[in-house]
């Protein structure tokens, strides 16, 4: 299985199960996760492992053409990229994957499956407990609009089990990096 994750999001906008890990692989889910997100020249950076799929010249070129730059992991950095590494943990971890397929359908059928509740059941702890698809569809402000209205009334009813302060959400970062950029561009939500 291979994932292309939003990292501010933490939505798998790209993933695939193959028999075989290569840069045939690797490329055709990029340019299927650039078409079905529309994604913009220089819009995007792809940080990946320094694998052999990769770092290929049929990838790097891949890449090129659709104007996306390329992040690496450091060398023998097996643990580089912690969103990746906390997709795969929440993943894996899950009571229900199997120690086994019986085929590679089965394979198919359940990732489906998990990603569908990665997304839209999962609060991710990253994401201040929002669900990756309500922070990559734009659906987070009226999210955290209802749990401020849940936590004013919370307060409203019981000021004195608040001690500090009033309750408030918890804010959505306005950043994520893994290799944030010496120059000053920066990736603001939307």
């Amino acid at each position: 299985m291979a994932s292309v994750l939003d990292i501010f999001s933490r939505y798998a906008v790209g993933w695939t199960v193959s028999t075989k890990e290569s840069a045939e692989v690797a490329k055709a889910l990029v340019e299927e996760t650039a078409r079905k997100q529309r994604i913009a020249t220089g819009q995007v950076v792809l940080h990946a492992d320094r694998g052999g799929p990769m770092t290929a010249k049929a990838f790097s070129s891949m890449l090129v053409e659709l104007g996306i730059s390329e992040s690496h992991s450091r060398p023998h950095v097996s643990d580089d990229n912690c969103f990746s590494e906390a997709q795969f943990k929440t993943v894996k971890y899950r009571p229900d994957y199997p120690e086994r397929f019986g085929c590679f359908e089965d394979a198919v059928s359940f990732m489906t499956r998990l990603f569908d509740w990665y997304h839209h059941e999962h609060h991710h702890n990253g994401i201040a407990l929002m669900r990756p698809a309500d922070v990559h569809h734009g659906r987070a402000a009226a999210v955290q609009a209802r749990r401020a209205i849940t936590l004013d009334a919370a307060y409203m009813r019981h000021p004195e089990r608040f001690v500090r302060k009033a309750p408030a959400p918890t804010p959505l970062p306005s950043a994520v990096w893994i290799n944030k950029p010496t120059t000053a561009v920066a990736v603001v939500a939307q």
